[in-house]
Formats: C-alpha cells, structure tokens, sequence
C-alpha cells in the first residue's frame, strides 16, 4: 500500500522504516523509492535531522511510527500527518497504544489524521480529536498492470479454468474459498474455520486456503487435522504471488474480529472474486450487502456461513455481486483519484504549518 502511494501521490518521498527486513527496503529501492531501515529512535532522528532544513513533512504510519514520528515532528517544529489504518485493542497492551495514539491526535504537533475509513474517523471524533483535523481516505489500488478478464465464478465453475465436472460427469471440479492474512486473532483465521469446517464436511467439492502465517498456525492445523480435512483446508504460508492465487479464488472470506480497510478487499473487488466478510471496521463502508458483497454481523459465523452457501448454490448471484464490485472499486477506491486528495492534503498541511 506505502509502496503503491508513494509511486501515485506527486512530490518526493523518503520513505523512513522501523528496523524493516532488507528485501522489503530493496523492493523500495528498485521501484526508485529513496528509503531507509532505522534501528531505535535515535537512528530515525539522525535521518530526518540530516533533512530538517528542507521543513519536510512527515506522515507516519502503525503506532511506533507514530510516536517516533511525534518525537521528530515536535523536536523540530516539522508538519506532521498521521494514517490511522485502524486499532486492534484486544489486549491491555493494545488498548494502552490504542488510547496512547489518540491522545497524541489531540496534541498541536499532529497537524492532520487521516484515517482509512469513517469508523476510523468517529473512533477519534469520540476521543476529543477535533473534527477540523480529521479527513477520510480510503485506501486504493493502482490500474492494474494487465486487463484480464476473469472466468465466471461460483459453484460448478473453477477460476482456475477447470471444467465444470471431472471423470465421466459424476464429480463437482473443487471450489475454493479462501482466508488471506496474518493468522493471529485479530484476523479471525479460527472464525474462518469455524465457517469453513462444517460446510467442507457437507460439501464434498468446498475446498479452502488460508494464505498467510503466524502465532495461530499450529492451532489451526491441529483443528484441521481433527476434523479430517487436511487435504481439503491448506495453509501454504505467506505468499509473495497473490495474483496467482486470485484467479484461483471462488470467494474470499474475511472473518476479521476488526479491521480498517483492508486492502485484500479492495484487490478481490478488482480481480473479480466475490467477497463474504463480517461487517466489521471499514468493510461496510466499501461492500453493500447484497449488491457488491456479502456481509454477516460481526462474529456471527453462522450467518457467513449461509452467505458461502449461497455463493455454492447460485454462481449467477456471484457474478452479479463481481461485477459491481469491480465498478465500486473503480469509482471509489482508485489510487490515482485518491492519490490528487492526498497531494492536496499534503500541501494543506505543510501551508498551515508555515502560517
């Protein structure tokens, strides 16, 4: 997503990480992205130090860039903005950040909050956040690189351009369903089982993945193993090829406890996989129920369980919801729209700054 903004958005960009692993730096790099791996706050405040004097504006990102950001920003009288992308306040940990980074929006130095969706914005309205600093801007995906069209979806019908029946007629080509995230709590991979493992014992075709790594992954396997469905439920890891596993994709599942906007969301949309997502976060504020989605209240993994199921049976319901998904996320979530709102941020900030 920074990459993708940095690259749309006008002006030069010097991209500052926190202790980042070094294929993620060279992959800013070799997209022409000047950019830096700072090891503590003293790293960090070397390098933007070594630039004070061009008044640079910085937009920090996650928590401790936030603070770090602050320090900076406070030290030296710079312009600062900061991306709210959402809070995960499970923990007394994470509710401490949570309360912390809202405070900090209140402060003088933080001249702008953007946040990716509007119950981002009404989580901060409500912690005292004056409204005249806070601005919604969803997240956006650039054109992408090659239109392809996807082939129809739903039951009976593989993305992956499998036939529709397999030896002699007498067996469904699989379906697959699909979780893409970090399997940690926050994300729900254990709802997704939850939805999942009953429907795959019904259904002898339902296949599903789950993209991604983290604490909950032996867990999950171990409740995969149980239920006997180890060769049905897969967990390949964390993935670098997404595309490839798109037009493979009947539906996406996203079972997140919370969530801002994510942007697996916005790339189903996009690359034509309908979506069945619990209405948490910012979700409800890109998919409308019944038209370019389909959304259960939040944890109710029986109601998202009904809507795969609907998506199993009736695969023109899952072309129509494709189809004005790709058109909401072409009018609303484009980066390069978003990108002019950014720029004008970015110049309304810095002019407040110096006046």
């Amino acid at each position: 997503m920074l990459l993708d903004h940095c690259q749309a958005t006008p002006g030069r960009h010097r991209v500052l990480f926190l202790d980042a692993p070094q294929d993620l730096v060279m992959r800013f790099r070799e997209a022409g992205i000047d950019c830096q791996s700072c090891h503590g706050l003293g790293a960090l405040l070397r390098q933007v130090a070594a630039v004070r004097g061009e008044r640079p504006l910085i937009n920090t990102h996650n928590f401790k860039g936030m603070v770090f950001g602050w320090l900076a920003a406070t030290l030296w009288r710079l312009p600062l903005v900061t991306t709210q992308h959402g809070f995960t306040p499970r923990s007394t940990k994470q509710r401490f950040y949570t309360w912390l980074s809202l405070q900090l929006c209140r402060t003088p130095t933080v001249a702008t909050v953007v946040c990716v969706a509007e119950s981002i914005a009404r989580i901060h309205r409500q912690a005292g956040v004056p409204a005249s600093k806070l601005q919604v801007i969803p997240n956006g995906l650039p054109d992408p690189v090659a239109s392809v069209q996807s082939a129809p979806v739903g039951a009976g019908s593989s993305r992956d351009g499998n036939t529709a029946v397999q030896s002699q007629g007498s067996r469904q080509a699989p379906w697959l369903a699909g979780y893409v995230g970090r399997l940690s709590s926050e994300k729900g991979p254990d709802l997704f089982l939850d939805t999942l493992i009953p429907l795959c014992q019904r259904h002898p075709h339902l296949h599903a993945v789950m993209l991604g790594d983290g604490p909950e992954r032996a867990t999950l396997q171990g409740r995969i193993d149980a239920a006997g469905l180890s060769e049905r439920i897969t967990l390949p890891g964390f993935q670098r090829d997404m595309q490839a596993w798109m037009t493979r994709l009947d539906a996406l599942v996203i079972s997140s406890r919370t969530e801002g906007t994510p942007m697996i969301l916005l790339e189903a949309m996009q690359d034509g996989v309908p979506v069945v997502a619990f209405g948490v976060g910012g979700i409800p504020d890109v998919i409308e129920h019944g038209r370019s989605g389909l959304l259960a209240a939040p944890l109710a993994v029986d109601e998202l369980a009904a809507h795969l199921q609907a998506l199993l049976d009736d695969p023109q319901q899952a072309e129509e919801l494709v189809a004005r998904a790709r058109q909401t996320q072409r009018e609303r979530y484009h980066l390069p729209t978003l990108a002019q709102r950014w720029a004008l941020v970015y110049q309304g900030t810095a002019m407040e700054v110096v006046a």
